[in-house]
């Protein structure tokens, strides 16, 4: 056996386990608005200069890769566009030569570019994370098109997530609004889907037992990478809850704990 094979983890285990890679949460995870979580830029260093795959996924629907990236750097993480994985990308791969009606912040546009924008008689309309951006106005539009034949692709459906003033509401909430209202179901492309951890672990050249998720989620993060079939690891930052339901591989109280656990 390989010296970061995968092997089984249960929650409380505190032993050193093994993996050729990760997969790394961020917001909530590495940080919360524009403070690292405590410890987490020196476990990032070691997790790097220990050899192991690591590719920064996050379910962020209202930056670019580009802006994430230099987000991560003005906060001490050296972590370059091409090691980090958004629903825009999984979307733009998915969309392909068809046509979207995007309701999603227009610095988004940036990793869409190569999508026709179609407002008029789109293939699909695209829904991210809008903010204080969801007006009926432009809620009404996206249930027209969809009426009209368009179907429903969404970046993502997390319920809420962090931000510097509390918990706030995210995507889902209008995804599902849109869904009941149309009565068509959204095709989700970010996380908890299988097919977006499957880009990522591509890009990696590992397979699924091989590699680990890290994440405030037990939704998102969790769940959907052990549907992956990946090992998923839950961190009590960002967004955790002691009452959220979930049966995560192992339950760190943060990030920082992450180099003892693989024991470098």
């Amino acid at each position: 056996m390989s010296p970061r094979t995968a092997y089984g983890l249960t929650p409380g285990y505190h032993g050193h386990v093994y993996f050729e890679g990760l997969l790394v949460d961020l917001d909530g995870t590495l940080y919360v608005g524009d403070e690292p979580v405590e410890g987490a830029r020196e476990t990032i260093e070691r997790l790097e200069a220990s050899g192991l795959a690591l590719r920064y996924v996050t379910n962020t629907t209202r930056k670019p890769r580009r802006v994430v990236s230099e987000h991560l750097f003005s906060l001490g993480f050296g972590v370059g566009e091409a090691e980090i994985f958004t629903p825009a990308r999984a979307a733009a791969d998915l969309i392909g030569d068809k046509s979207c009606f995007p309701l999603v912040d227009v610095s988004l546009l940036e990793d869409l570019r190569e999508i026709t924008l179609d407002e008029a008689r789109p293939d699909y309309v695209l829904i991210g994370d809008l903010g204080e951006g969801f007006t009926y106005e432009r809620l009404n539009a996206a249930f027209r098109l969809l009426v009209g034949g368009a179907g429903l692709l969404a970046l993502q459906k997390n319920r809420y997530w962090r931000t510097g003033t509390g918990l706030s509401l995210d995507a889902g909430p209008f995804v599902a609004a849109l869904e009941y209202a149309s009565g068509k179901s959204a095709t989700i492309v970010g996380k908890p889907e299988r097919d977006f951890f499957r880009l990522a672990l591509e890009d990696m050249g590992l397979g699924p037992h091989q590699v680990a998720m890290v994440g405030d989620d037990v939704e998102a993060d969790v769940a959907g990478a052990q549907a992956a079939g990946l090992r998923g690891i839950l961190v009590k930052t960002g967004k955790y809850r002691p009452e959220a339901e979930g049966t995560p591989d192992l339950v760190l109280e943060s990030v920082a704990g992450l180099p003892e656990v693989l024991g470098i």
